[in-house]
């Protein structure tokens, strides 16, 4: 119903409207452009697909403000960055606290302990870790795993994300591993190392097992990255006694899937894993990320350091577990992830998803709406994904670049990637309202 030409008009069409109406942030682009790189701090600050980049002036709850005074109504929220809202008075508060006391020590706060016992309480693992971000977590997690069990395979899901792990920019295309192509600079083929399945195909996962050579399987509870594709029933408790029957480490990342409720994916639904990797919106914003572990896996990782040498062991950094993180941490786990901001997200995020599906389906697309806890998304196809194949067969690159394109310049704000929403303890009833109704214009608008 929806024909390329269509497709390309709106294209054409809002590239101009954002011009025109983004002035400040064009100016700012042309002088950001003579020294950083392609014109932005980070490339991902590009993948908005504007005709050049949007300047962002201030965020507060569930609302961000351009250079050039338009206000959006925020479902991106940083790519889960924000999850739980811009700024939380909480986090704010205890940032401006600590950095009157000093930013960083290469020492422990009271802070730390708080922090540690929450998160053993939450998230059911007695032992925990800091790093500064989910991606030096996740590598830490894969090097203590092929440590503790002599192994050097590691398995992982067709079109997974754990960050900027280079072992796991491995994917399946047409049934054959292949490295992912934005992999830049990789001089050994990680293939070596690291085996690839699909999710929810419980006789591949057995069959990669089966050897006994796998040190971790790393996955998201439900994947996000290519798009939302959720366990089928029994699936997680199916690898988890798989993993346990080859002395595999089961891994849970839940960077993005700590959106399902109060303790996760895990705490709401489980089983409980080894490891637990969670960054992003942990300290509210401010780069952190923590991995927890069983105590098995605590004293496996004490026999390997006594097996060792005193030094380095190439595991986190110096600014790991900075005076300020831990602030931030705390107020965040303690005052702001609360079962009370989940009390608010997930009714809304169910409200936000039947509003988008009765604007789909008044539109007559038959496309598929898929929401876990406050994350949702729509897919521009017929069916849920199942796995990451079946997820990438689903993209429609072009119609979902005039779809973001034009909530933008209506001031709706969605994840650039691809059709993701989250709702925050700061969302509205009537932001979700406002999406709904952009979007049905929209798509009005696309058929004609």
């Amino acid at each position: 119903m929806i024909s390329p030409a269509s497709i390309d008009a709106m294209l054409t069409a809002e590239r101009a409207l954002f011009a025109q109406r983004n002035p400040n942030s064009a100016a700012l682009a042309a002088k950001a452009a003579n020294h950083w790189h392609r014109g932005v701090p980070f490339h991902w600050m590009l993948d908005w697909g504007t005709p050049f980049p949007l300047f962002a002036e201030r965020a507060e709850g569930a609302e961000l403000w351009d250079v050039d005074g338009h206000r959006f109504d925020d479902f991106c929220l940083g790519d889960t960055g924000s999850m739980f809202g811009h700024s939380p008075a909480p986090v704010a508060d205890a940032i401006a606290r600590q950095a009157s006391r000093g930013l960083t020590y290469m020492l422990p706060t009271d802070d730390a302990v708080v922090v540690a016992d929450e998160l053993a309480k939450r998230f059911k693992l007695p032992f925990w870790q800091v790093t500064s971000s989910a991606s030096e977590a996740n590598r830490a997690v894969i090097r203590w795993c092929r440590g503790i069990t002599g192994r050097d395979q590691i398995l992982i899901f067709n079109g997974c994300y754990h960050g900027a792990v280079d072992d796991v920019f491995v994917d399946l295309r047409d049934g054959v591993p292949m490295l992912r192509r934005s992999l830049v600079g990789q001089v050994y083929d990680v293939r070596e190392h690291t085996r690839v399945i699909e999710f929810n195909d419980l006789a591949a996962l057995e069959a990669a097992l089966a050897p006994g050579d796998v040190a971790c399987l790393l996955m998201e509870p439900a994947m996000t990255n290519v798009g939302m594709v959720l366990p089928d029933d029994g699936y997680l408790e199916a690898a988890r006694e798989l993993c346990t029957r080859h002395g595999t480490l089961l891994v849970f990342d839940e960077t993005h899937t700590i959106s399902t409720g109060y303790g996760g994916h895990t705490g709401t639904y489980g089983p409980i894993p080894d490891l637990f990797v969670l960054g992003k919106p942990v300290a509210g914003g401010v780069p952190c990320a923590v991995y927890g572990f069983s105590a098995d896996v605590a004293e496996r990782m004490e026999h390997v350091r006594a097996q060792g040498e005193t030094g380095h062991s190439g595991i986190g950094t110096t600014l790991s577990a900075n005076a300020l993180a831990l602030a931030a941490m705390r107020a965040c786990l303690t005052q702001v992830m609360t079962p009370a901001a989940y009390a608010h997200m997930l009714p809304l995020a169910e409200t936000l998803a039947q509003k988008v599906k009765a604007v789909i389906a008044a539109n007559g697309l038959d496309w598929h709406v898929t929401h876990i806890g406050s994350r949702g998304e729509f897919i521009c196809s017929d069916k849920a994904a199942r796995n990451g194949t079946e997820a990438r067969a689903a993209m429609q690159g072009p119609l979902e670049h005039a779809l973001h394109l034009f909530l933008i310049n209506r001031g709706v704000l969605i994840a650039p990637f691809h059709n993701m929403t989250l709702v925050s303890p700061a969302t509205r009833p009537e932001q979700v309202d406002r999406l709904a109704e952009v979007l049905d214009e929209c798509l009005q608008t696309l058929i004609g």
